[in-house]
């Protein structure tokens, strides 16, 4: 997991760095809205992702109460499910990055 952090971290900046030089002409009206959509999206995906993820463990541990035996086929989905969850909430990350390093 820490790894995949910091690849996109290490892309993210790779990005901005390329992309740095011909941003020096924008207009302050762009650069604020830049800097206003890059803050709206990390926090819209992190709310989005945290209740898919509140959601996803409710019913996983529902079904567990339910019915034991079932925890190994439920939990491993549960799992991945998560780690799906969590890849969108990182990409829109990595995305409000590229578009601070815009600035």
């Amino acid at each position: 997991m820490l790894i995949g952090i910091f690849l996109s971290f290490s892309c993210a900046i790779a990005l901005a760095s390329e992309a740095a030089a011909p941003a020096a002409g924008l207009d302050s009206s762009v650069k604020q809205a830049a800097a206003l959509a890059a803050g709206l999206a990390i926090g819209i995906a992190a709310f989005g992702g945290a209740l898919g993820q509140g959601k996803g463990v409710a019913a996983a541990l529902e079904g567990i109460a339910r019915n034991p035996g079932a925890s190994g086929k439920i939990f491993a989905p549960m799992i991945i499910g998560l780690a799906l969850i969590e890849s969108l909430v990182i990409y829109a990350f990595v995305i409000s990055f590229m578009l601070l390093g815009k600035l």
